[in-house]
């Protein structure tokens, strides 16, 4: 314990800082891309389309069922070679890890977003739904305009719960050769032998992130009791 010493934290702080906003990035695109793919797929299994809402079933039930760091893999090292096929060219064509964790947490994320979305259609109160059919309005105003807003603000504190999650695992990106905030702290580590020092640290970062989103969680929680009540 005497040979540790949190001063070496102090030179670090601005790659550290790189490494989280790429992690923060991360998180932000992969939330969007994953909240827009998501709320398609609960859709089309809500509206029970044909064709789509078999597709969005198989698709979530797979995203669902297989670890991420696999779909990473898989996006990785199978896409380019399926694109240089598709194109004619027979060689892969490289995607880059940048964009292949970019598409890939939005793609994976988008399956849990997908089933919180959908559990929010199938909450609402079925009134709504034959007070907005009664008055002629088109579907997708309907869901535009009065069924999403709802939804989106009853499971509002379990989407940012998943989100918080969604950070957490972005740390898996150091299988890509990326550099998160983990991935940063490790790089450093390795070369000033401080590892205990970086991780302690970067652990208390993602202690104070999390726990500040939690709060937030818990303060949704509180309102969308309020105004069910």
């Amino acid at each position: 314990m005497n040979e540790i010493d949190f001063s070496t934290i102090v030179p670090a702080i601005p790659y550290l800082w790189e490494g989280l906003k790429f992690s923060l990035a991360l998180t932000v695109v992969a939330f969007v891309i994953g909240m827009v793919l998501g709320t398609a797929l609960a859709l089309a299994q809500h509206l029970e389309i044909p064709v789509l809402r078999q597709f969005a079933k198989g698709y979530i039930t797979l995203m669902r069922s297989i670890p991420l760091i696999l779909v990473l893999f898989w996006f990785f090292f199978l896409v380019p070679i399926l694109i240089g096929f598709l194109n004619g060219s027979g060689r892969p064509v490289p995607i880059g890890a940048t964009y292949t964790a970019f598409i890939t947490f939005g793609m994976f994320e988008a399956a849990y977003y997908a089933e919180i979305i959908r559990v929010g259609l199938r909450s609402l109160p079925r009134g709504q739904y034959e007070a907005a059919d009664a008055l002629s309005i088109p579907t997708w105003k309907i869901y535009r305009f009065i069924i999403l807003p709802q939804v989106f603000r009853a499971v509002a504190p379990i989407i940012l719960s998943q989100t918080i999650i969604l950070f957490q695992d972005t740390s898996l990106v150091y299988v890509l050769s990326l550099t998160d905030l983990l991935g940063a702290a490790s790089k450093l580590g390795q070369i000033s032998g401080r590892l205990v020092e970086l991780y302690v640290t970067i652990a208390v970062i993602y202690l104070l992130i999390c726990l500040a989103a939690s709060q937030l969680v818990a303060f949704l929680k509180a309102r969308t009791a309020i105004k069910a009540r």
